[in-house]
């Protein structure tokens, strides 16, 4: 009895709270009057305490007692560093605790890091102080803008009170259908969209890739929405676009798979400066630069383009629910997903997956040619190249030509397997003008079959074989880029592991005149790829983008199959 009592932290007096649970007021009592130790107990004890004596040679009776320290006992420095470090949802519980915790939460430090943590707030909070504003009533009316004064325990809901049923049944239930991962309906250009549970709050998060041209630098994200419990214990979604804090939003569970969002007070997304200074404010957070460090004039067009495109989205939007790849220990690297430079369009998110013999690169953001949803590259496993060397590898001529012999061989394969060109499937030359890397493809490319390589079936396993003898034979062979072939960033490795045969699709403006074009899928490391671009001679660098995604796993890959299909048509 005495190590359960130890163990449940009561004294011997009060019994057992385990057993107290599952008995009676008499049973009680009669639990209580029993010895607090049995026979066998006092047996193992003093056998322990002889093995001590003769061990130590210095015990001569039972140890002290440790210390016990106290949070209590802490000073209140300590307690402030420690209670700001905790998200600001928690603290009114843990005000609740004693007197000395409540008025240390009264200290206006602890809120001014969660207000600069949890919701970005830019402004002097220290200025604020001064003229008699609290970082405690900030952090208050961000979490609740229709607050104007009031004790922090009664502005934040009471959670203390809150029972976990009314959380489940009216939070975690109601909404378990939208956690995961999603790509909202903006046109061509997508977006990456996880919905978690972040304590008693479910929010939205948007995931933006890093500012072109740093692929390798971490994802950025913002909260696009959130959904929480209130005291009168229903659920009330807040819209976080904009910046002038929560507002009232709407969330609606359209069918399996889908919902969509709506702000009802879209004033809140609008700024004094107008137009101009929220294009802007757009600028710097989308591009980290302002109108005037652009000085290409097509990027210009475009940038400014997409502002207007996604600023009519601000109010209402649809999501369609995607899926990480399902991962096979033969697949070449673990699939996933990838920021990708994009030339004047900047750094988009590419989803890489495995299928037999072939690995996609299926764009979950996208550009007005060719728009998310679409695979933007196509990887053919069987067909492994051999670079030159490093001095040939500069010449663009001799890897153009080593790439045009594969694609010949990879035609005569496909005719020989019964491939008819009638399916999609026949010859189709390059064309001999050379667009500018840096620029979309304005003008319609000739017409013809698409040069795809037909879809075959075959063991995974036979897909990586031919690679596997390169990739263990050392630290990986020197590469470099050919002379005229463009990238957005110079910092790629200068070491590659294996590289494979691939086409690349590109686009007219509006993704007019689709066509596959060949190149070259260079493999780096584990969390890196490249792919050059013969026809546009130029080079996009892909970097693993570094996140835990939860309720982010296909239930099969027939379902993660059936998604790409849905989302590749509804932009085809």
């Amino acid at each position: 009895m005495a190590v359960c009592a130890r163990l449940c932290g009561v004294g011997p007096s009060r019994g057992c709270r385990r057993r107290q649970q599952r008995r009676g007021p008499a049973e009680t009592a009669a639990a209580d009057s029993e010895p607090d130790t049995d026979p066998e107990e006092e047996r193992i004890e003093a056998g322990a305490a002889v093995l001590a004596g003769v061990g130590g040679g210095l015990c001569t009776g039972p140890s002290p007692p440790p210390p016990r320290c106290s949070l209590l006992e802490l000073p209140p420095e300590l307690l402030v560093e420690i209670f700001a470090s905790l998200p600001g949802t928690d603290l009114p519980s843990l005000a609740q605790v004693c007197t000395k915790f409540r008025r240390i939460l009264h200290t206006d430090t602890i809120w001014r890091r969660r207000c600069r943590e949890e919701y970005g707030v830019c402004e002097n909070l220290r200025k604020l102080e001064i003229t008699g504003v609290s970082c405690r009533d900030v952090y208050a009316k961000c979490v609740n803008p229709r607050v104007n004064s009031g004790r922090f325990m009664k502005i934040l809901p009471d959670y203390e009170h809150m029972a976990y049923r009314d959380v489940c049944t009216c939070l975690l239930h109601r909404y378990r259908h939208i956690l995961g991962l999603w790509q909202p309906d903006i046109g061509p250009y997508g977006g990456l969209l996880n919905v978690v549970v972040d304590g008693l709050f479910i929010i939205g998060w948007m995931y933006l890739p890093p500012h072109d041209p740093h692929v390798n630098d971490p994802m950025r994200f913002k909260p696009l929405f959130r959904i929480h419990l209130m005291e009168r214990k229903a659920a009330t979604v807040e819209c976080m676009y904009g910046h002038k804090g929560p507002h009232h939003g709407h969330i609606q569970i359209v069918k399996k798979d889908e919902f969509s969002t709506k702000c009802n007070q879209t004033d809140h997304h609008r700024m004094s400066g107008g137009r101009q200074e929220e294009f802007r404010t757009w600028l710097r957070e989308e591009w980290g630069r302002t109108l005037e460090d652009i000085f290409h004039e097509h990027m210009q067009e475009l940038i400014l383009m997409k502002f207007i495109y996604t600023s009519q989205y601000d109010n209402c939007l649809t999501y369609r629910r995607i899926y990480l790849p399902p991962s096979r220990p033969d697949d070449l690297i673990k699939p996933g997903l990838f920021k990708g430079t994009y030339g004047s369009h900047g750094l988009e998110i590419v989803m890489l997956s495995f299928h037999g013999r072939r690995a996609r690169g299926t764009k979950i953001t996208g550009d007005p040619n060719i728009p998310a949803g679409q695979q933007t590259v196509e990887i053919d496993l069987r067909h492994q190249i051999q670079l030159p060397d490093l001095e040939n590898q500069r010449n663009f001529n001799e890897l153009s030509r080593i790439v045009l012999e594969v694609r010949e061989r990879v035609r005569q394969e496909q005719q020989e397997g019964g491939y008819e060109a009638g399916e999609g499937r026949g010859r189709q030359g390059l064309r001999e003008s050379q667009p500018s890397p840096a620029q979309p493809r304005a003008e319609a490319p000739s017409r013809g079959p698409d040069g795809t390589p037909a879809e075959d079936g075959g063991e995974p396993g036979d897909a990586v074989a031919a690679a596997e003898q390169p990739a263990q034979s050392g630290q990986g062979q020197p590469f470099v880029l050919p002379v005229g072939v463009s990238s957005r960033n110079e910092d790629y490795p200068r070491t590659c592991r294996m590289c494979f045969y691939g086409t690349g699709l590109i686009a007219g403006h509006g993704f007019t005149s689709p066509e596959r074009t060949p190149g070259v899928f260079i493999l780096f490391d584990e969390d890196r790829f490249g792919f050059v671009w013969l026809e546009l001679k130029s080079f996009s660098l892909y970097s693993r983008v570094q996140a835990t995604f939860r309720n982010a796993d296909a239930p099969s890959p027939q379902a993660f199959d059936e998604m790409l299909k849905n989302i590749q048509s509804l932009t085809s």
